[in-house]
């Protein structure tokens, strides 16, 4: 069955879907011995798929990897950078890094913090990442000020960005100190810079910034200490289970081949 090489190469786990359009873009993806154009197909039972020179074929597919990743400040949500600015892979061992095919799912600002989950499964990514598929993400929101209830309200109902409303999100204040606010943040949906760009248009703007949770998966298990800044860990195999839910599977099964992985 022919399938849209960016398509294949994300099942396989080589790349995203998004870095295997990129990588063809480039010019480092061959089929049957020709640099291919974006779209084009190829049947992966007939068709010789080559990356960089490198043929690669289902069986290559490494194994399964889910992270959480409690991300710093000051490093890039992306696989390469041509600012050479710090990025999330740089966190992982080498034996993680290379070779794995292993991407975030979704960004954090630069100048963000918290959770961030990365993965090899391009089809995951794809899902998760598509807007019919809403996750809620759990923020803590440091804003300027000391933001009154019915500017509250105004969050909660949605405010209009770009054109196009907000969706209602949770917004509730856990602390006031000075001249300063605590705010926790709930939303389903995630527009490019939606939280400080609300913030900023209410004349509050934001702070600080710090996800701790993407659905049910926190940065702070029950009865464990919190994932320390910079560090990972591997998704339990109940967090796999709920991502996977969201793709309305009749039956969820963790994949055989998911690998794990200790801080």
């Amino acid at each position: 069955m022919d399938e849209r090489l960016q398509k294949i190469l994300a099942h396989w786990g080589i790349a995203s879907r998004r870095q295997a359009e990129q990588m063809i873009l480039a010019g480092r993806v061959r089929l049957n011995g020709n640099i291919v154009d974006l779209g084009q197909k190829a049947n992966p039972d007939r068709d010789r798929i080559e990356v960089d020179g490198v043929p690669v074929y289902s069986t290559d597919r490494p194994q399964s990897v889910y992270l959480l990743l409690n991300k710093p400040a000051g490093v890039v949500s992306t696989c390469s950078d041509p600012r050479a600015r710090s990025k999330v892979l740089d966190l992982l061992p080498p034996k993680l890094r290379y070779g794995q095919g292993i991407h975030p799912v979704g960004r954090l600002d630069a100048d963000s913090t918290g959770a961030l989950l990365l993965t090899n499964d391009g089809k995951l990514t794809f899902c998760l990442t598509h807007p019919r598929h809403s996750v809620s993400k759990t923020y803590q929101v440091w804003v300027k000020g000391d933001p009154p209830e019915p500017v509250l309200q105004a969050w909660r109902q949605g405010i209009i960005l770009s054109g196009r409303k907000t969706l209602p999100a949770e917004v509730r204040v856990l602390d006031r100190t000075g001249d300063r606010t605590m705010l926790e943040v709930i939303l389903s949906e995630g527009r490019n810079r939606q939280i400080r760009r609300t913030a900023e248009q209410l004349r509050y703007p934001v702070l600080r910034l710090h996800r701790t949770a993407i659905g049910p998966i926190q940065l702070q298990q029950p009865s464990e200490p919190i994932l320390p800044m910079g560090c990972y860990r591997s998704l339990t195999n109940s967090e796999i289970i709920f991502l996977w839910s969201l793709l309305n599977q009749t039956s969820i099964n963790v994949p055989a081949n998911v690998k794990e992985h200790s801080i």
